[in-house]
């Protein structure tokens, strides 16, 4: 082991001692400006939360306001419903009543008479053919 330790140690270059001068009129002492600090993330991080949360807000606003029109359209829709259906009723009576068998008999009820006899109107000239005189009393 001594001789690995005679190897290890050798002897370090001698350099000039360090000494310092006094400062030359140029190399004055100045300011120096401090580093820039990196701004903080808090701001943006809490800008992107906030549109975040509007966002999941505005859907559910939006989704309640279109579920309860979408229940108004359905009751709109029931009462169309009703309606058509009121239509088709109304519809069918005023055929029934308009058919010539119905009205030959409230006619009757009314107190007219049937022609033997009817007439026809010639539309050239006019004229008139046939036809009663007048109801029989």
């Amino acid at each position: 082991m001594s001789t690995a330790q005679s190897s290890a140690a050798r002897a370090l270059p001698t350099h000039e001692a360090f000494v310092p001068s006094a400062p030359r009129p140029a190399e004055r002492l100045r300011l120096v400006q401090a580093p820039v600090q990196p701004r903080s993330r808090a701001p943006f991080v809490l800008l992107c939360i906030g549109l975040l949360a509007a966002a999941l807000l505005g859907t559910l606003v939006m989704n309640t306001v279109m579920n309860n029109e979408a229940y108004a359209a359905r009751e709109v829709q029931l009462q169309i419903a009703k309606e058509a259906e009121l239509a088709d009723v109304l519809g069918e009576q005023i055929d029934a009543l308009s058919s010539p068998q119905a009205l030959a008999a409230r006619a009757t009820e009314l107190g007219m008479v049937q022609s033997p006899d009817p007439g026809v109107l010639r539309l050239s000239d006019l004229m008139i053919f046939g036809g009663a005189s007048g109801a029989a009393q």
